[in-house]
């Protein structure tokens, strides 16, 4: 997942034309939400927090810091990810209601409740906690 995530942020980070316009702008559901967010006035500062959200999740996910700080990020932003493309009941056109979004946030459910980072990350050190 940590890489997944690192490598879906640093390559729109390092890319300059990179955008999320696109994506917000053909937003299925909630679309005045979704086009406020791809507004002019908005557009940088969404693009900020998207590709450094993703880069910072993924990069936490690898070396297990913050764990459950980024899993609540990456929770956030995979239903912002699904809620736009969701044509009800179809988030596409071979899924009804879960698709991979849906897994990943079950996912970051799991890595949150399971607190993975102080089993097997730099959380175990940083927390000092013994099991």
């Amino acid at each position: 997942m940590g890489w997944l995530f690192f490598y879906a942020g640093i390559t729109k980070v390092i890319n300059p034309a990179w955008s999320a316009a696109g994506y917000l702008g053909a937003a299925k559901t909630f679309p005045a939400l979704f086009n406020w967010f791809a507004a002019p006035s908005n557009l940088p500062w969404v693009n900020f927090a998207n590709s450094w959200g993703l880069t910072l999740v993924g990069l936490a996910l690898i070396i297990g810091l913050l764990v459950r700080a980024a899993s609540v990020g990456g929770i956030m932003l995979m239903t912002l990810y699904y809620l736009p493309i969701l044509d009800f009941p179809y988030p596409n056109p071979h899924s009804y209601l879960v698709d991979e979004h849906i897994i990943y946030i079950l996912v970051f459910v799991l890595l949150f409740t399971a607190d993975a980072g102080r089993v097997w990350g730099l959380d175990k050190i940083a927390f000092k906690r013994k099991y």
